[in-house]
């Protein structure tokens, strides 16, 4: 049997880089993509025979039907593509700089949108396909001060959940893999901070917070499993969690009041001038 194919974008580091060695150890042809191509990233992966490094940034039209031209001729078809590529813009509103709301929506909503209409036709011709969209459970729920990050999430799942519709009478399903709290190197590379001292008393215990969850953490290995199982699943299922911890269950059971006062609790817990450190906070870009 032909070994089925998959496009991922955003595959240089952390989440996108565990799929591809996930999809590449259970046999598929993995178009690894990222922005600046490093045939190294994946050099010691047992089947990196498998992956391919196409450049592709999801901002960039150009490079976007380069790469998946790249992979037709390499592999000959797309059976599933991943959605992965994104960062988090946190910080106040009142703080955020001409054009970053527009870039934070061009990465993590606009050029998701970009890359699956460049794969559709492709799917539509082959008969299928599976679109995986890795969202958040910030695509569900939202913390303080990431308000930018979480309205391209919520948008990443209301566009998902319509678009299964309209994609279905081409069989080709539409999924959404929300992780929680993951250990990846995203604190360090996919985050960016924009500050306002008028906003210190919420920046710093989140900052603490983030740096915690960062520390401890499962790593992406097991978000990785599930985005594999998403590109395979032939059901109707949607939704995927990937360790969301226990934010999305306590969301569902409690009221809106709790939800609220929990969160107060974690940003008074981290606020205490014995709390670690914060650390280094990620320049603006």
């Amino acid at each position: 049997m032909k070994p089925k194919t998959v496009l991922i974008t955003g595959s240089s580091t952390g989440i996108g880089r565990a799929a591809a060695l996930a999809f590449a150890a259970r046999g598929w042809n993995v178009a690894a993509s990222m922005r600046t191509p490093n045939a190294a990233s994946f050099g010691d992966a047992p089947a990196s025979a498998n992956i391919f490094t196409p450049r592709l940034d999801v901002t960039d039209p150009g490079s976007i039907h380069l790469a998946i031209d790249q992979t037709l001729e390499r592999f000959g078809t797309i059976d599933a593509l991943v959605n992965n590529a994104g960062y988090m813009l946190m910080g106040p509103l009142e703080a955020w700089r001409e054009g970053e709301l527009e870039a934070q929506f061009s990465t993590n909503v606009f050029g998701l949108v970009a890359v699956t209409r460049a794969v559709l036709p492709i799917m539509r011709k082959a008969g299928g396909g599976n679109i995986v969209n890795v969202s958040s459970i910030g695509g569900r729920m939202a913390f303080p001060l990431g308000s930018a990050y979480h309205s391209t999430k919520f948008a990443v799942e209301g566009l998902s959940e319509s678009l299964r519709y309209e994609l279905a009478p081409h069989n080709i399903r539409v999924k959404v893999v929300e992780p929680g709290g993951i250990r990846t190197d995203f604190i360090k590379r996919g985050l960016q901070w924009v500050e306002h001292p008028a906003y210190a008393r919420t920046a710093i215990p989140m900052q603490r917070l983030m740096q915690q969850v960062d520390r401890f953490a499962p790593g992406p290995e097991a978000v990785a499993r599930i985005i594999l199982r998403a590109a395979g699943d032939r059901s109707g299922k949607l939704r995927y969690p990937a360790k969301p911890g226990p934010f999305l269950f306590l969301r569902s059971i409690l009221p809106d009041a709790a939800i609220r006062t929990m969160l107060h609790g974690f940003l008074a817990w981290y606020g205490r001038p014995a709390a670690a450190p914060v650390g280094t906070v990620p320049p603006n870009a």
